[in-house]
């Protein structure tokens, strides 16, 4: 339910807001788009982080046997960051930024006849999103639009060496994510408030330890489903 939790609170925000502008009779900021080449913004984040596991030949055989399943779990999370947005072309403009992303992610290994446990990967990732923004017609105080693209992220800690901290589970210091999602452009007197949702995706294997936890994995991917809120 969470996926649709998020789609139905952003829709509510979009339309009240688009509502509530076109009852009034006035349009804001009507040259907003057509007077700058760039403009510049912040954004504020909320999602859902889990991962996507591909089992490796060994967790089918006998040495793990006392394994009956490794299950992804979803964890809350936020994030908070700078945008720059270059007006590419008159329905197209480029994105780019750099943001802070806080992050858990879960793996809940079942085990037979014995208690399950969770294994937690704490995160904090520096991102650098590059997106290609595509957007309708704009209609009175405001206008829809898709977004995709790549970001890269570096964890800002990164993989420790400590002794202590080599029987847990780690993840790799880099990864590549593709995004795509929508949103809405809502045109107010002094700024403009972008609400989106966007699904992220991980392109790279983020095993960053090997051990007991990491034994019958054969790769790791990361995927995020992400509403952002953007004042520009």
């Amino acid at each position: 339910m969470g996926k649709q939790i998020i789609i139905l609170f952003l829709l509510l925000v979009s339309f009240g807001a688009q509502a509530q502008q076109q009852f009034s009779g006035e349009v804001n900021n009507p040259r907003y788009d057509e007077r700058r080449l760039i403009t510049y913004g912040f954004s504020l984040g909320a999602h859902t982080a889990s991962l996507r596991l591909k089992y490796s030949d060994y967790f089918t055989s006998p040495d793990m046997d006392s394994v009956h399943s490794i299950v992804p779990l979803k964890k809350p999370g936020f994030s908070l960051g700078f945008l720059v947005n270059l007006r590419a072309a008159d329905f197209f403009d480029l994105r780019g930024g750099v943001k802070v992303t806080f992050s858990e992610y879960a793996l809940q290994y079942n085990y037979v006849g014995k208690e399950a446990s969770v294994e937690t990967v704490e995160s904090v990732a520096v991102d650098f999103p590059v997106l290609l923004k595509y957007k309708s017609e704009r209609r009175n105080n405001s206008r829809m639009y898709v977004i995709g693209g790549l970001t890269g992220s570096i964890e800002a800690a990164g993989k420790t060496s400590l002794e202590e901290d080599q029987d847990v589970l780690q993840f790799n210091g880099f990864n590549m994510m593709a995004d795509f999602g929508f949103g809405f452009d809502l045109y107010y007197p002094l700024f403009k408030f972008s609400p989106e949702i966007r699904f992220a995706f991980g392109l790279l294997d983020v095993v960053g330890s090997n051990n007991d936890f990491t034994a019958g994995i054969k790769e790791l991917k990361t995927k995020t489903v992400s509403v952002y809120f953007h004042f520009q």
